[in-house]
């Protein structure tokens, strides 16, 4: 990588750490000053939902860029598991051992 390259890349990185820092702070610089629509502070609560699924359904979902639904999907099937712990026991640390144990033993089979 040439010292342009890696300068470029820098530049990357700096401005958008400073575009997420800006973002973030313009929510805590307007805090009391903005009385934001009850439905858009409702709809706030589901965003870190939204983005965890967005962020995970595709590592569960696809192997090598195509649709894995099968049971030799070993992520999927012990996300399914997974659900049904945390379902049943609304314990995240329950539901986090077990998950990994679940893909753990599917993998080693």
């Amino acid at each position: 990588m040439s010292m342009s390259d890696t300068l470029t890349l820098l530049g990357v990185f700096a401005m958008a750490g400073a575009a997420t820092y800006l973002t973030r702070l313009s929510f805590i610089a307007l805090e009391g000053k903005l009385r934001l629509p009850a439905w858009f502070r409702h709809a706030l609560q589901f965003v870190p939902a939204a983005i965890l699924t967005a962020l995970i359904t595709p590592d569960l979902l696809l192997r090598n860029g195509a649709l894995a639904l099968g049971f030799d999907n070993h992520r999927l099937l012990a996300a399914i598991v997974a659900v049904v712990v945390a379902a049943w026991s609304r314990s995240v640390g329950l539901t986090i051992a077990i998950g990994m144990g679940v893909l753990i033993l599917l993998e080693m089979l």
